[in-house]
């Protein structure tokens, strides 16, 4: 089993920062991609961001510039740092691992919820 433990979130005012953390537990060999995602009420679930296994990074169009992913890999631990936050940023943010050991695992946190408001 592996499992998926979220912190960070919370209320925030327009142009403060959040760092949010997703550490993996569990039997693991291998960790591919390391993403966050978000949904915002009445939408659907986004990418923010991910990480690959090579460092490699990938970010939607509304957040670069202003969100860094970066992952530990010595502690399966990935990162989102947000900055400049607004209050389109304000939805339940969820990471995602996908594992490629001796299987291949998609691995879903429960989320944690990031609102921006004055």
């Amino acid at each position: 089993q592996v499992q998926l433990v979220e912190s960070g979130g919370g209320l925030v005012q327009p142009g403060g920062s959040l760092r949010l953390s997703c550490a993996a537990s569990g039997s693991i060999f291998n960790i591919n991609t390391m993403g966050w995602y978000r949904q915002a009420p009445g939408k659907e679930r986004e990418l923010v961001a991910t990480i690959g296994s090579g460092a490699r990074t990938n970010y939607a169009d509304s957040v670069k510039g202003r969100f860094t992913i970066s992952r530990d890999n010595a502690k399966n631990t990935v990162y989102l740092q947000m900055n400049s936050l607004e209050p389109d940023d304000t939805a339940v943010y969820y990471c995602k691992v996908v594992v490629t050991d001796y299987r291949y695992l998609e691995v879903w946190g429960q989320g944690t919820l990031v609102t921006v408001s004055s």
